[in-house]
């Protein structure tokens, strides 16, 4: 058994509560909606400003109407004073025509900060006004002047800025709180919505990757997707899909160690079984029986087989096959080994057919290429054995050929062809398995050789009936001086002919 380190108990992921994806959606939320209010928030009050001053302008215009009407009409007083009082400033200054007028003037005449027309203003310099009276003013003089009605005769203010400071202020603050309040309402509804369309979804899913990275083994770790048609339930049947692939691959895994487990206790009887054998099947040598004499060979050259797979059996599973010793072999006399080894029972009805030229040669490892050929006509036989009607054709058919420097084995039968599922797990141990109790390592080895060499082996799809595999074994690259000694040897062959 492989010995493993102690086990290990994933620690559980905690998060503090200012690390939750929630908790910062909603930092986030909130965040972006004051920006907004603040975007809103200095245009208002710029807004505020020019509307206030424009309030001042209009009231004076209206109480000046009298005046404007005649320009010889002095008004009281305390008239004067009530218009004063009423627009808070300290001179009103009427424009008529070509004269100007002053409705009445304070002692002292302070100095003017900055002029405002109240009919005519661009945004951008409404809102740098509006800073400089927020931050600065307070004690400082405005000059607010605009038409009256729609006339061309014109009306000026001299108004201190404290009141508008003052009124900003108090705007601003009404503003602001307001904008808080809207803030919190639109961030909570925005974080619930995301709450219950995202995150919900996402711990959930987290959840799913915890339990299962804790226990991967048990079935019911496995998320079940909520049916979702969108970019996360996508993401949970995917995640479910890549669980069910983990725990399967987990247990092929875990099935291979006790088959390595079980084959390590067998490997070490059986060798010594065959090793007992192989003493005996040397004094067959002996044996004067012409009989004896023909199978003799065979028999020794089996057991030497099977105790070299006895001793590499563990390979597979260890560090993969041994690099292949290539020579220049023939296939025919390999494929005859195989018909006699896989001992076919005439009554089985099973046709054994080779179209091989007996010169048919290839680079390739003899023992390698036989332990392939062996496991696919094997293979075939088996699911052709399996089939009782004696009405039905059953011919295994070896074929070979050439194509450039390619060597194209064919391996065909007759049989009742590979079911899908072994089709989507071809060439895969323990899943590719065509009949019921196999394993499916003969076609993985058989892939594993084949790759070793520098092939493919594949499935062909053109046919209908039965199942056909082919083999391509590219050649042994050969050296330019190797090539040039080989033509001269044909030509010196050819020319003593």
């Amino acid at each position: 058994m492989t010995k493993t380190g102690p086990a290990q108990t994933p620690e559980r992921v905690e998060f503090r509560p200012g690390r939750r994806l929630s908790a910062k959606i909603l930092l986030l939320t909130i965040l972006f909606v004051m920006i907004a209010e603040v975007l809103i928030f200095v245009p208002s009050v710029a807004n505020f400003r020019m509307t206030w001053l424009a309030g001042k302008v209009n009231t004076a215009a209206a109480a000046s109407v009298l005046i404007a009407s005649d320009a010889d009409l002095e008004l009281p007083l305390k008239a004067q004073d009530d218009v004063l009082m009423a627009t808070g400033a300290m001179a009103i200054a009427l424009k008529l025509g070509e004269r100007s007028r002053f409705i009445r003037l304070s002692d002292t005449m302070p100095d003017i900060h900055s002029e405002v027309n109240v009919a005519e203003f661009s945004a951008v310099s409404a809102i740098r006004d509006t800073f400089d009276t927020l931050l600065f003013g307070g004690d400082r003089y405005i000059r607010a002047y605009g038409p009256i009605g729609d006339s061309d005769n014109m009306i000026e203010l001299i108004l201190p800025d404290q009141p508008l400071r003052a009124a900003m202020l108090i705007y601003a603050r009404n503003v602001a709180v307001l904008s808080l309040i809207i803030s919190l309402i639109t961030a909570s509804l925005v974080f619930l919505a995301i709450n219950r369309i995202a995150i919900r979804p996402i711990r959930r899913m987290t959840g799913a990757m915890l339990t299962f990275r804790m226990m991967p083994e048990d079935p019911n770790a496995i998320i079940v997707p909520s049916g979702r048609n969108d970019e996360l339930g996508i993401a949970e049947r995917e995640l479910a899909s890549m669980q069910g692939q983990l725990q399967e691959t987990l247990k092929n895994r875990k099935r291979l160690a006790d088959l390595g487990l079980a084959v390590s206790k067998i490997n070490h009887d059986m060798r010594n079984i065959l090793a007992s054998a192989q003493l005996m099947s040397d004094r067959l040598s002996s044996v004067s029986d012409p009989a004896v004499q023909r199978f003799a060979p065979k028999l020794v050259r089996t057991l030497d087989r099977a105790v070299s797979y006895s001793e590499n059996v563990l390979s597979y599973g260890r560090a993969g096959e041994a690099a292949p010793s290539r020579r220049r072999v023939k296939l025919a006399p390999i494929v005859g080994d195989v018909e006699e080894l896989l001992g076919i029972d005439p009554a089985s009805g099973i046709e054994f057919s080779v179209s091989i030229p007996e010169d048919f040669e290839l680079d390739a490892d003899s023992e390698q290429l036989f332990r392939v050929m062996m496991n696919l006509c094997r293979n075939s036989v088996e699911a052709m054995r399996a089939d009782t009607d004696p009405a039905t054709v059953k011919r295994l058919s070896i074929t070979a050929a050439r194509m450039g420097t390619t060597a194209l084995i064919g391996v065909e039968d007759t049989g009742p062809g590979l079911p899908a599922k072994a089709r989507e797990n071809l060439f895969s141990a323990f899943r590719g398995s065509a009949r019921a109790g196999g394993t499916g390592l003969g076609l993985a080895i058989a892939q594993e050789l084949v790759r070793a060499h520098g092939g493919t082996l594949e499935l062909r799809e053109d046919r209908g009936i039965g199942a056909h595999f082919e083999i391509r074994l590219p050649d042994a690259p050969v050296s330019l001086e190797q090539e040039r000694v080989r033509r001269s040897r044909d030509r010196d062959a050819s020319g003593a002919l």
